[in-house]
């Protein structure tokens, strides 16, 4: 994507964010009912600016950015609120997925009627009550399958089982949904994806969680009992639902940091301001040296993390550039800076950053900035992901999968 493009798509979503969403969002993230704390307004705008279909090929009406510049768009999102990012980042990585993994004839029957209808959002049903760090490491045991399982049955598939933390979960239109297809293998070599829609016999909602932050996004259980998926529903092919993983998570990794580091940037920009207005010991905070220095540490590591997070963007569109640990380290090391930076930011406000009525709406960048310790593979489970291919102790399997797909 060319620069011109490029600067025209993140000013509209500098606009989206300033315009429709910073208004809202202290609002709604008070809202005590989970569900409440979601406006289909907010999406409906976002797709006017063009936003939900940013990654949807130019052939059926998207605008078919790279993933670098969603990086960025989402990025500018977060600033505002990590909620709304969430929310348009898993739509736009789960319809590049689609894009690469998908039939012509799902491409056909799905994908026009994402373009048409501004509110169709996707999901992606991977995290189970007894099963979430074993698919992020992965854990390729057959003692560590999914739990939700997929039994053959005519012209098609039963699943049952129940899925949990799912981003999008009451709110998507279609799913993702992986299932283990193979008894007695592990969910490397005998899962499925099935694409799911919402509305399917069988297939209901059940609890939407309660979260401390991120509380825009909406993420509920999916359970499934006795819900019949055709075989045209199969993503890619039966028990090769890593496969499917290995062309999702490249981009996944990178849009989770992106993510985590718009929140730090609005935490650095508040203290920035905070700092040359709040007066103590006769001058400005800022004048004091302490402080300054503090100031100067929270934008290295921002500077830092942009530069990994963009280096991985750009990679996760070129194969050749790819180095497997881009797909874990990138979101470990933003969110151990955003947890760095927006608890510094929060010290510099001292008691008014811990009041919610003094209006510096640092309380909810703070829990915000919580989120991606863990959301997106725990960062352990990352960091033994990422350890594992430095060792190299075991063959890239899924990574080489990626590549030679993406060749």
């Amino acid at each position: 994507m060319n620069e011109a493009r490029r600067k025209e798509i993140l000013e509209a979503a500098r606009r989206f964010a300033e315009e429709v969403v910073r208004p809202r969002a202290a609002e709604l993230d008070q809202k005590p009912d989970p569900e409440s704390c979601f406006s289909w307004e907010i999406v409906e705008r976002g797709d006017a600016y063009g936003l939900r279909t940013l990654t949807l090929d130019p052939a059926y009406g998207g605008a078919g950015a790279d993933t670098l510049t969603t990086a960025m768009v989402i990025e500018e999102l977060a600033r505002a609120d990590v909620g709304v990012a969430v929310v348009f980042a898993q739509t736009l990585k789960i319809i590049q997925a689609l894009q690469k993994a998908a039939t012509p004839a799902q491409k056909a029957r799905f994908l026009p009627r994402f373009r048409e209808d501004p509110r169709f959002l996707l999901a992606i049903g991977i995290t189970e009550p007894e099963t979430s760090s074993n698919y992020i490491i992965p854990y390729d045991h057959p003692e560590a399958p999914f739990r939700t399982i997929a039994t053959r049955a005519r012209g098609g598939w039963i699943l049952n089982g129940r899925k949990h933390f799912i981003s999008n979960g009451n709110r998507a239109q279609l799913y993702m949904i992986f299932a283990q297809t193979r008894p007695g293998a592990s969910l490397v070599e005998g899962s499925t994806c099935f694409l799911v829609e919402q509305g399917t016999p069988g297939f209901r909602i059940g609890r939407v969680h309660d979260k401390l932050g991120e509380r825009f996004t909406n993420n509920a259980e999916l359970i499934f009992e006795d819900c019949f998926v055709p075989d045209e529903n199969v993503l890619g092919e039966v028990d090769g639902g890593f496969e499917v993983l290995a062309r999702f998570f490249p981009a996944s990794n990178a849009y989770a940091a992106a993510t985590i580091l718009g929140v730090a940037e609005e935490a650095y920009e508040r203290a920035l301001r905070w700092t040359r207005t709040r007066v103590q010991g006769g001058r400005p905070l800022i004048e004091h040296d302490l402080i300054a220095a503090l100031l100067a540490e929270m934008k290295m590591k921002l500077d830092a993390a942009r530069a990994y997070v963009y280096q991985a963007a750009w990679a996760a569109d070129h194969p050749e550039a790819w180095e497997p640990t881009l797909g874990a380290l990138p979101k470990v090391f933003a969110s151990q800076v955003a947890w760095e930076v927006v608890t510094a930011a929060f010290e510099l406000h001292g008691g008014y950053g811990f009041m919610k009525d003094m209006g510096t709406g640092m309380e909810k960048l703070l829990r915000d900035a919580s989120t991606f310790l863990h959301s997106d593979g725990a960062n352990r489970s990352l960091l033994l992901k990422a350890a594992r291919f430095i060792r190299r102790a075991e063959p890239a399997l899924v990574w080489k999968s990626y590549l030679q797909a993406a060749a």
